[in-house]
């Protein structure tokens, strides 16, 4: 709570050293938490270990931004707080540098790389052009980084897997909570807040303070982005019981 106050009565600019801050986690990640890795290995532990310093703080921040407002204030037209703009900018730090990443040594992750452009294109267009509905956005950062300490963790444990025993158990041990939570959180949240949160853009509500380019494109952006997530556990979920289901295959031929 200490901190949370401290950012509200902070005035100055926070971007550049919460950027800073992102590029010095990845070249330590590159440089040594990670040095002894392969090279697409190294790659994507960096871009994980930055994720972790993003996700679950910024999760935090944004619900204490949240709460730090009046009931009657949490509306998606409402203007930006001081305190929800440090929260996009925290975000929009990682987003930059995670892209930066993307664009510098995986060019061809087409699919990150558009997320992460437009995630941006959702922050800075609240952030820095209509200054307003920055409640909306912080609800759906704590849904999106709810799940990203486990789904951290479950990733560099899939990276090493193959070549630790303790990492493949680590790796098969997350991987059913973290695809209930990510379903449950993705595939019931998520679409229940866009549904509200599409109702109300719709109506003209925001007409005065958002322009209709600007709620229509978060619309969809968000809609997209679900809609993705949820392909993608969905194929998780397959290759998980394809997996159980090879494994009892397996064991009661063995028997």
């Amino acid at each position: 709570m200490e901190l949370l106050a401290s950012l509200v009565a902070e005035e100055r600019w926070l971007f550049p050293a919460f950027l800073v801050m992102y590029a010095a986690i990845y070249c330590v990640g590159q440089l040594l938490v990670f040095r002894r890795w392969a090279p697409r290995q190294r790659l994507d532990g960096a871009s994980c270990l930055i994720s972790l310093f993003h996700g679950t703080p910024a999760a935090l921040a944004a619900a204490g931004a949240i709460l730090a407002l009046p009931a009657g204030s949490r509306s998606f037209a409402a203007p930006n707080e001081r305190l929800q703009e440090h929260v996009l900018d925290y975000s929009v730090a990682y987003f930059t540098m995670d892209l930066l990443h993307y664009l510098a040594f995986l060019p061809g992750d087409v699919l990150f790389i558009a997320h992460h452009l437009a995630t941006l294109f959702v922050f800075l267009t609240c952030r820095y052009i209509v200054r307003h509905g920055a409640y909306a956005l912080l609800v759906l950062l704590v849904l999106a980084e709810v799940t990203s300490l486990l789904q951290n963790v479950w990733t560099l444990a899939g990276i090493w897997r193959d070549q630790s025993p303790a990492a493949a158990r680590v790796y098969g041990a997350l991987s059913p909570p973290f695809y209930v939570l990510y379903t449950l959180v993705r595939g019931v949240a998520g679409p229940f807040f866009l549904l509200k949160m599409t109702v109300f853009y719709l109506s003209g509500q925001a007409v005065d303070v958002i322009p209709w380019w600007v709620r229509i494109s978060w619309i969809v952006v968000v809609g997209t982005a679900i809609a993705v997530s949820n392909l993608w556990i969905w194929n998780l979920w397959k290759e998980l019981f394809r997996e159980r289901k090879q494994a009892m295959a397996k064991a009661k031929k063995d028997t």
